[in-house]
């Protein structure tokens, strides 16, 4: 695995593994944006914060870092409901609203990002 592609990976780690953090150590902004139609917020965020560390742990792994990727992208789109629920909330005009507008096209490349580590291993150099 090349340089970039190893600094790459360390960055989606360090991004899901980090993100899952957040979700355990400080909820609050969290819960603010889970869909109404979710039937606990409470639950969702912890539950999406361990499934943050636990994909963060298995692209950490040669062995399962494509099961990893796959699931890194699948959690992705599952959480993206949150993201367009908090456009919808933040009042416009605000740096909230602008963030937000912001956040949701970066959602794809955030999905893409994790696809590239879906590919069979590549040999070694």
């Amino acid at each position: 695995m090349g340089r970039a592609r190893r600094l790459s990976l360390a960055a989606l780690i360090a991004l899901m593994g980090g993100s899952g953090i957040a979700h355990l150590i400080v909820p609050e902004p969290y819960l603010k944006i889970v869909p109404r139609w979710v039937p606990s917020a409470s639950a969702a965020v912890f539950w999406s914060g361990i499934a943050e560390l636990a994909v963060a742990a298995a692209l950490a792994h040669p062995r399962t870092r494509r099961v990893g990727a796959w699931a890194t992208a699948i959690l992705l789109v599952a959480v993206f409901p949150a993201n367009i629920q908090h456009a919808l909330d933040a009042r416009p005009g605000t740096g909230e609203w602008w963030a937000t507008r912001a956040r949701l096209p970066l959602q794809p490349v955030l999905i893409w990002w994790a696809w590239i580590f879906t590919r069979a291993k590549e040999p070694a150099a």
